[in-house]
């Protein structure tokens, strides 16, 4: 009785702790051109009709949600209402953008331009660069991107100030290394990656001063090639960059000096870090995309080893609950680990070769 007792306890506590979540996800369909809606640790509901979503991104701006597709297509939707609300096409292939006050900004492959749009999604104007261009962040006033067929990064200024809609004109060019291909901002530091050059780069933005960083490994040996930024993860005193080639993640301080590598199962390609910078989840390719690892942050070491019946293509850590989603792309489910335990704790079904996880938290400040 008492067993019975305490198992009803346990559902009725995890009953309303679902009930209460205001955590929402967005988990983009890769093959179906569409969005699953997971609310209540189920898979609710799909949004139709998003384009083609094989590497779609998602971005929250309050309760202003956007989606950029892999053929062009910007679209606003109301992530409470899960209806859309405009669409754009920008260009044939475009690789990312970012939400200013009163601007969208997308970065194009194919036409070569940065699109600047209304948050409504009207053209204000599209900045011709002649070169595939990645890597767009905001810093104030300034669009920053890096063009990656011209080896340099533009810094553009809104002389406008954020009053009314912006009127961008270039403010700097910085020649960089030889071909960009992806950026993060941190604080006033633009820091930009290269495919063949040794090392990244680094803009000042408060004083507009460009200088290259080498990075290196173990032994002091060079890195051959920087990954991803996106695959990065930054905590409060360490860097932590899937090796590129190797079964290792590198661990740097706040200064990119190299602290040591932690030998890993597989070829790791993402790292992402939970709310409290405590533990890193990091995942593989190859033989070993259906993994999963853990690392604990303070002692560097692998806590866990998940492995799932498909490969995992992205993670995403609850902000509110002890929970890491990870989307298994082939099994068609989302599943849910319990990060109090480590262990899994259940399979979302109904999501359709699922990818990218995006949370969007209706408590937002």
């Amino acid at each position: 009785m008492n067993y019975l007792l305490s198992l009803l306890l346990v559902g009725t506590t995890f009953f309303s702790i679902t009930l209460g979540a205001k955590e929402k996800y967005f988990v983009v369909e890769r093959e179906s051109r569409s969005v699953a809606v997971i609310e209540d640790g189920l898979a609710k509901r799909h949004m139709e009709g998003m384009h083609n979503m094989n590497h779609g991104i998602i971005k929250f701006d309050g309760d202003d949600a956007y989606l950029i597709s892999r053929d062009g297509y910007v679209v606003k939707f109301d992530p409470k209402t899960e209806k859309k609300e405009a669409e754009y096409k920008t260009s044939k292939s475009a690789i990312g953008f970012v939400i200013g006050k009163n601007y969208v900004a997308v970065a194009n492959y194919d036409d070569k331009s940065v699109d600047i749009l209304t948050r409504d999604l009207k053209p204000i104007d599209k900045i011709v660069t002649g070169s595939k261009n990645v890597g767009i962040k905001i810093y104030k006033d300034y669009l920053v991107f890096a063009q990656m067929d011209n080896d340099k990064v533009t810094v553009l200024k809104d002389e406008n100030a954020g009053k009314g809609l912006p009127k961008f004109k270039t403010y700097k060019e910085f020649n960089v290394g030889k071909m960009p291909f992806d950026a993060m901002i941190k604080g006033n530091t633009y820091i930009v990656g290269f495919f063949l050059t040794k090392g990244f780069g680094v803009v000042d933005l408060d004083t507009m001063q460009y200088h290259l960083i080498k990075v290196t490994g173990e032994g002091n040996k060079p890195v051959l090639k920087v990954p991803h930024f996106g695959f990065w993860s930054l905590s409060r005193d360490k860097t932590f960059i899937p090796a590129v080639g190797n079964n290792a993640v590198m661990v740097y301080d706040e200064n990119f000096k190299f602290i040591k590598n932690i030998q890993t199962k597989g070829l790791p390609v993402f790292t992402s870090l939970s709310p409290d910078k405590q533990y890193l989840a990091v995942t593989y390719s190859g033989k070993d995309f259906p993994t999963i690892q853990i690392i604990d942050t303070k002692t560097l070491k692998i806590i866990k080893t998940f492995t799932f019946p498909g490969k995992v293509l992205h993670v995403r850590w609850s902000n509110k609950y002890p929970n890491l989603y990870v989307s298994v792309n082939d099994a068609n489910q989302v599943s849910v680990i319990d990060t109090k335990y480590w262990e899994l704790e259940r399979d979302i079904y109904q999501v359709k070769h699922p990818s990218g996880i995006f949370l969007y938290d209706s408590e937002h400040p």
